[in-house]
């Protein structure tokens, strides 16, 4: 009988939108880093199948070129794959040579896949060695707010990851909620009201309304 593999046997544990996000320690690119160091800041940690690759050098070069306009954001980029530290120095120094585009952010060297495992970032039916395309995005309080999942073959999309932690920020700062492809400067969504008595005043408050339950207003 063919053996199957230990991630075959296991099924994966995912994290929880709205919980905290699992605590690590894990070497880096810039030393030893732990969940607890972004305490404050909002961080994005997310992962790529493996070093020296096509697409996730794609990625990586993306990545840092919207690493100012997140720390605008307070907020920090943190990179992972199994590949060791060496691999890690040696693949962001490659991209600096042949690209002009320097890596500002560390990547975690996980060959125990010990945070790969806490974040359910190993899927078998993709990979049994590799970490697929996640994005974690992990609020000033160690809180997890969402989590973005791509296969192997397609890239993500930086304009996506800049407007999530935009409407993160928004929602946060103004109680609100943001509509399907929301943009900084759209209207957001009134949270609806919880009563019958709240829902006959709503058409009178003054906002946008399709009706009582999704109104709109400018922030």
């Amino acid at each position: 009988m063919e053996k199957v593999s230990e991630l075959e046997e296991k099924p994966v544990t995912l994290p929880l939108i709205g919980e905290p996000a699992p605590e690590f320690e894990a070497e880096t690119t810039f030393g030893k880093k732990r969940l607890s160091d972004y305490k404050g800041k909002w961080l994005i940690l997310f992962s790529h199948p493996a070093d020296f690759t096509p697409v996730c050098t794609t990625e990586f070069i993306a990545f840092a070129k919207i690493h100012d306009e997140l720390k605008k954001r307070n907020t920090e980029l943190m990179g992972l794959s199994v590949d060791s530290t060496s691999s890690h120095i040696a693949w962001a120094r490659n991209i600096e040579e042949k690209v002009g585009v320097k890596i500002p952010f560390p990547i975690i060297a996980d060959l125990s896949k010990d945070v790969a495992t806490k974040y359910g970032m190993l899927h078998p039916q993709q990979s049994t060695t590799a970490t697929v395309r996640c994005v974690f995005f992990i609020d000033p309080e160690g809180i997890l707010r969402a989590m973005l999942y791509y296969p192997m073959s397609t890239g993500r999309n930086m304009d996506e990851i800049i407007r999530m932690v935009d409407a993160f920020q928004t929602a946060d700062k103004y109680k609100v909620a943001t509509p399907a492809n929301w943009r900084p400067g759209d209207e957001v969504v009134v949270p609806a009201p919880k009563t019958q008595q709240d829902a006959e005043k709503r058409l009178s408050e003054g906002y946008t309304c399709v009706d009582w339950y999704l109104c709109k207003k400018k922030v």
